[in-house]
């Protein structure tokens, strides 16, 4: 989030940004009007017209002082206002380009009353603060903008499960609106600090920006902890008879035989399963969807028989 304000106060004479609008770094999303603009650039051509006489004469005195025709003093004064007048200009130059203003393009010709005010960032508006014509102090802000490319997941952790964490680490996340998305991310810092309710912040980013996620948005995430290979099938395809697991393989067409298997972890829709014999199941094909419907036809059809 990058908040957007006004070094100077002034008051807002136009502004183009909308909630949820795209805009490009260096675009100009507000102008600004105020007397002080106005006096801080007269000031500026002003100590710059003396700056000059005051160098030009602090380099005459340098002349007289080194030929011995003029006095220290005199020199002393002279090179006193020069570098006052060098420092006042610098600081007047420094508050021109805090307004946006560029010292070496202004002259007396190019003076205005206005000053525009452009984005840092190439990203999106998340909220406009303030409407045209209200007087905006330096401490206001003018816009919230939403920098995409530096968009982060902040998880809350519970103390028990860093020990399972670490930089690096991949992990899921998704909304609770749409949990079927996912988006991939990583954690690239884990907080070092526990909360009263023993919860620790740790910083994730996504691999790929979506325009769909919001800053302030709630997600949720699955921490990939550990990785093993298993036999796995869709939990459609696994069902329980008599107190066993069983999976249907295909023995011909539209003929099934049961296997008995032992389940161990379910994770997105599949099971993990462990035959009798590892053998039984290399190289056949499994039914996947409407295990029970299947069942309940071959038990009728031995009754009938």
């Amino acid at each position: 989030m990058v908040s957007v304000s006004v070094p100077m106060g002034g008051y807002l004479k136009s502004t183009k940004p909308l909630a949820g609008m795209h805009i490009g770094r260096g675009e100009s999303i507000a102008v600004m009007e105020d007397q002080q603009y106005i006096q801080l650039q007269q000031d500026y051509l002003v100590a710059k017209v003396h700056a000059v006489s005051y160098e030009a004469e602090f380099n005459r005195q340098k002349e007289l002082n080194h030929t011995k025709a003029g006095s220290d003093k005199v020199f002393q004064a002279a090179q006193t206002e020069y570098l006052s007048q060098k420092i006042l200009l610098k600081a007047l130059e420094e508050k021109l380009r805090l307004i946006g203003i560029n010292p070496s393009e202004l002259s007396e010709k190019t003076m205005s009353r206005s000053i525009t005010i452009a984005s840092p960032i190439d990203g999106f508006v998340s909220q406009v603060k303030q409407n045209i014509g209200k007087y905006v102090a330096p401490t206001d802000v003018l816009f919230e903008l939403v920098n995409p490319a530096d968009i982060h997941l902040t998880l809350t952790i519970f103390e028990k499960d860093l020990h399972s964490l670490s930089v690096g680490q991949k992990l899921i996340a998704y909304t609770n609106t749409e949990p079927s998305k996912k988006f991939a991310c990583e954690i690239i810092l884990i907080g070092k600090d526990v909360s009263p309710e023993r919860t620790v912040q740790v910083q994730c980013h996504f691999e790929k920006y979506d325009k769909s996620l919001i800053p302030g948005m709630y997600m949720n995430a699955e921490v990939e902890v550990a990785t093993n290979s298993a036999y796995v099938i869709d939990n459609d395809g696994l069902v329980r008879f008599e107190g066993k697991q069983y999976v249907f393989t295909e023995t011909g067409k539209n003929t099934y035989a049961m296997l008995e298997v032992t389940t161990g972890n379910s994770e997105n829709g599949a099971t993990q399963i462990t035959p009798t014999d590892t053998s039984s199941i290399v190289g056949k094909r499994f039914v996947t969807k409407g295990a029970y419907t299947l069942l309940m036809k071959m038990k009728n059809k031995e009754e009938e028989e």
